[in-house]
């Protein structure tokens, strides 16, 4: 019994070890590649629910957004600015790697 709880353990704490260091890596990586500005359109918006066992649950958002080239690139955006964003419009994107930093739209 003693060699199946410390199995379990092992197996628990290695995921959660590469958790932590799969998000080090893509941080550091998006620190490192430069910010862009490209010409962009919202083609696609959506939301994800994660449910806790103590009730409560958190959200993510995301948006997708097509290039001139037709290339798509989907990406985490706050909340403040998801109810902000509609499909369909037209904008500058800035981004850095696979992080969001702003959408300003041409009207």
């Amino acid at each position: 019994m003693e060699i199946f709880f410390g199995f379990w353990f092992v197996f628990i704490f290695g995921i959660v070890i590469f958790v932590f260091a799969s998000n080090i890596k893509q941080w550091h990586k998006n620190n490192n590649s430069p910010r862009l500005t490209v010409n962009a359109q919202i083609v696609a918006k959506s939301c994800s629910s994660h449910h806790h066992h103590n009730g409560g649950s958190t959200h993510s958002y995301y948006v997708t957004f097509q290039f001139e080239s037709g290339d798509r690139l989907e990406l985490h955006v706050p909340r403040g600015e998801y109810g902000l964003l509609v499909e369909g419009d037209r904008g500058a994107l800035t981004f850095q790697g696979t992080r969001y930093l702003s959408f300003e739209r041409v009207y």
